[in-house]
């Protein structure tokens, strides 16, 4: 006899789900997050450029920088970008409810 797993016999899924599948999930935080605002610029960059390293090849690169982004996410590494180059691209990228041909707002 076999027994079948029924829908309700798992957890729903969530949008989260995506993180158990990230390559920093057993990598200490203080990589993608700065411990504090003495950090120097070249201690800084290093340790970005390591968390970006471990990020190239993340199965979940994609749905991580897409959180990141959606949720304007205002410190650490996520999905290889650093909180400058998501600012970077959200000002350069047009909010989706402004129709077009309105100025940028300043």
């Amino acid at each position: 006899m076999t027994t079948t797993e029924l829908p309700s016999d798992r957890p729903a899924p969530t949008r989260w789900d995506w993180r158990v599948h990230g390559s920093c999930r057993d990598i200490d935080l203080d990589m993608f997050f700065a411990p504090d605002d003495r950090e120097r610029r070249t201690v800084r960059t290093r340790r970005e450029r390591h968390a970006k390293q471990i990020c190239r090849h993340c199965p979940v690169l994609v749905e991580c920088r897409t959180h990141a982004i959606t949720a304007a996410e205002r410190y650490g590494i996520w999905g290889g970008m650093s909180e400058t180059e998501r600012a970077r691209l959200a000002r350069q990228r047009p909010p989706a409810h402004r129709p077009r041909g309105l100025p940028k707002p300043t």
